[in-house]
């Protein structure tokens, strides 16, 4: 985990970027619309969004939460997950809504479209985050990490 602000910015920043592009290629795959100038268009808002919810609201929320729960917080695998978990839930009902509204203005059935949304990225949103992007985004904080202390 990170140990200071810079390698919180640096390990937010990749986890959120892999998410939002993650996300983002699996719902253009869905939509039928995968092309590169699909990715490009709803990539830079989409990542702007879920960084702000994730460094101001989610990721402030879930730790929170976490914290609050019946886990071994001396566990640090058991508290990575359940961070890790709370995150994606938090997410997903946001940048769901982010999602439908980007694509559909407001519809009629602005509801039934939200929890199809978030039925659709929930299931794809969790095992991206707990057996790709987590692993990769705490590999490279590691390494980082270790070259900081290589250099100190």
């Amino acid at each position: 985990m990170p140990t200071n602000k810079k390698e919180g910015i640096i390990f937010t920043t990749m986890m959120c970027f892999l998410m939002v592009l993650g996300m983002s290629v699996y719902n253009l795959w869905l939509h039928q619309d995968l092309h590169m100038n699909s990715l490009l268009i709803g990539l830079v808002p989409g990542f702007v969004v879920a960084f702000i919810l994730d460094v101001f609201i989610i990721g402030v929320l879930a730790k929170k939460i976490a914290f609050k729960l019946p886990v071994n917080k001396e566990s640090k695998m058991q508290m990575i997950l359940t961070i890790s978990c709370l995150m994606v839930l938090g997410m997903v009902t946001c940048m769901s809504l982010f999602g439908v509204v980007m694509e559909q203005g407001i519809p009629d059935q602005l509801g039934a479209a939200y929890v199809d949304a978030w039925k659709m990225n929930v299931i794809v949103a969790l095992p991206l985050q707990l057996i790709i992007v987590g692993p990769i985004s705490r590999s490279v904080l590691k390494a980082i990490q270790e070259k900081q202390a290589v250099t100190d």
